[in-house]
């Protein structure tokens, strides 16, 4: 159903970007936002089902910068590199990855005529919680198990667009206790919380749980076109 597409940031850099596109009028328009294994399988697939649903849909390659084309798996080696190139991205001088999101964002909405949502995945969670609070066009953002966004710091971050969030009851990489306290700060988020564990929306992991994912897919879907509305 997708293609990649070229986008340019600010800075001049170009960033491939995969993009799916609805049958008939778009209902909206949303950016996938990465976990750590890059634009693989797994957020391609999420991309063209959203626009199944009737969205534009583009996931941008956030792992560009520091190397191109990854597309990781999920085995013990594949999670080391992926953390790794986080770890490389967030250490980025400047506006580092968001600029590259802000592009994408700019991109769906001039192409698409539509209001935008970001939806991200674990590290693309985080990145959405900020996208909420820092870019300019964001009307939505839905944060699946944002790896970091419970840390104080980014609790501090105040979102200028609504926002959904799932976590999992069982993550081990975000306690509940950071998740009670995002909760507390930011009463105007919608937070769900899943007898799952990280990563329960991906069926390419172990901790796929279908029924928390149908759960969230169908908050998520009820919640953009809500916010999406033309």
């Amino acid at each position: 159903m997708g293609q990649f597409v070229q986008l340019t940031a600010q800075d001049g850099t170009q960033i491939p970007a995969w993009l799916a596109q609805p049958d008939g009028t778009p209902r909206g328009a949303v950016v996938v936002l990465q976990e750590i294994f890059g634009v693989n399988s797994h957020i391609r697939a999420v991309t063209d089902r959203l626009a199944a649903r009737g969205f534009v849909a583009i996931a941008p390659a956030l792992f560009t910068r520091l190397e191109f084309d990854v597309q990781l798996g999920y085995d013990a080696e594949a999670m080391a590199r992926g953390i790794q190139l986080k770890a490389a991205a967030e250490a980025l001088p400047g506006e580092g990855v968001m600029q590259d999101v802000r592009a994408a964002v700019q991109w769906v909405a001039q192409h698409s005529g539509c209001k935008v949502g970001v939806v991200g995945f674990c590290w693309g969670g985080l990145l959405t919680w900020r996208a909420a609070g820092l870019i300019e066009g964001v009307s939505a953002a839905v944060c699946y198990y944002g790896g970091g966004m419970t840390v104080p710091p980014e609790i501090a971050r105040q979102p200028q667009v609504p926002v959904l969030a799932h976590f999992g009851a069982k993550d081990a990489h975000i306690s509940q206790e950071s998740v009670q306290q995002f909760s507390a700060a930011h009463p105007e988020v919608q937070v769900h919380v899943y007898d799952a564990d990280h990563g329960f929306n991906c069926d390419q992991r172990g901790s796929y749980d279908d029924a928390s994912a149908v759960q969230a897919k169908d908050r998520t879907l009820e919640f953009l076109d809500q916010h999406l509305k033309a």
